[in-house]
């Protein structure tokens, strides 16, 4: 259920991000048109990357999908971490590093603003656009977080959209907060250096949020194992029945949905080989009934060799 909830709540948000996005840059871009501000064209920069962000995210979840093969016997879930990847690369190149040169360069050559109100109009129709983005977000990502902070969901979800999309919609609100309040001050002084302020602003913004993102999904990428409390879950499903304790346990995220368990475990001395097997078998069956995304386990049989040398 939970695999389900992941995969099409995620799709909703980014569907709902991607729209919001497109409409939004394609306003900001006739606002830097007509005004001439930095801030609107970071901004318009930063809607531009953030919709093709989201177009790398449904393409990742697309390719993910494709069947394992003899090349790639553990399928391709990772591509949804891989197309993660390069959407924090984006927004580090795309949206931070534009916003700060065009930020930078109208702090030192300041340039007067044209028409004001229509990017105050602009960036307010923004707000608004993108908050029902980040509420949709937030409303797909709230059966999943559980009762964990964001920052936890954030940090610790091995589905990749639902957190970028968050972290994306949040910088984008603050971003047009920031662009707001430098077009407002160019408005309220007549110094159009606080359009320029805040184009900077939204470079610092945005590279904190692409640094985060890389960070992330970089540990996924590399590959990660399953968090404590599911750990200790798995390892209280398989002592049982037939098997003593778990000497050793690896577990891996091969995709956001799909983890690999490899455990070495020790059973009773003197059993039969078929009822070896089904001592596998139910344990097997045990964890996969408790962690259903624990969809390849392997399991090495053993004896307890403390227990045998005591």
């Amino acid at each position: 259920m939970g695999s389900r909830l992941s995969a099409s709540g995620g799709s909703r948000a980014i569907i709902a991000a991607l729209l919001a996005n497109a409409g939004i840059a394609v306003a900001k871009f006739i606002g830097f048109t007509i005004t001439g501000s930095s801030s609107l064209l970071a901004e318009s920069a930063h809607s531009v990357a953030d919709t093709s962000n989201q177009g790398l995210l449904l393409l990742g979840k697309k390719r993910a999908e494709r069947e394992a093969t003899t090349q790639h016997p553990f399928g391709y879930g990772r591509d949804r971490y891989f197309y993660a990847f390069v959407v924090a690369l984006l927004l580090f190149s795309i949206g931070s590093l534009f916003a700060l040169y065009e930020g930078i360069h109208k702090v030192t050559a300041p340039e007067e603003l044209t028409s004001p109100f229509v990017a105050v109009g602009i960036l307010v129709v923004a707000i608004v656009l993108e908050s029902f983005s980040f509420r949709t977000a937030i409303v797909e990502s709230r059966p999943l977080k559980g009762s964990g902070t964001w920052w936890q969901f954030i940090t610790q979800s091995k589905s990749p959209e639902l957190p970028v999309v968050l972290l994306e919609d949040a910088g984008a609100l603050v971003g047009l907060i920031f662009a707001l309040a430098g077009v407002g001050l160019t408005m309220i002084t007549g110094e159009p250096v606080w359009d320029g302020i805040g184009t900077i602003a939204i470079g610092v913004l945005l590279g904190i949020i692409a640094f985060i993102l890389i960070r992330e999904m970089k540990s996924l990428l590399i590959g990660e194992g399953a968090t404590a409390p599911t750990l200790d879950k798995v390892v209280h499903e398989l002592s049982r029945g037939q098997v003593e304790r778990v000497i050793h346990i690896r577990t891996q995220y091969i995709g956001p949905d799909e983890l690999l368990v490899a455990a070495k475990i020790a059973l009773a001395p003197g059993l039969p080989i078929e009822e070896v097997a089904r001592a596998i078998d139910e344990a097997e069956s045990r964890v996969r009934s408790a962690i259903p995304e624990a969809r390849l386990i392997y399991l090495e049989p053993d004896l307890d060799r403390t227990a045998v040398g005591s």
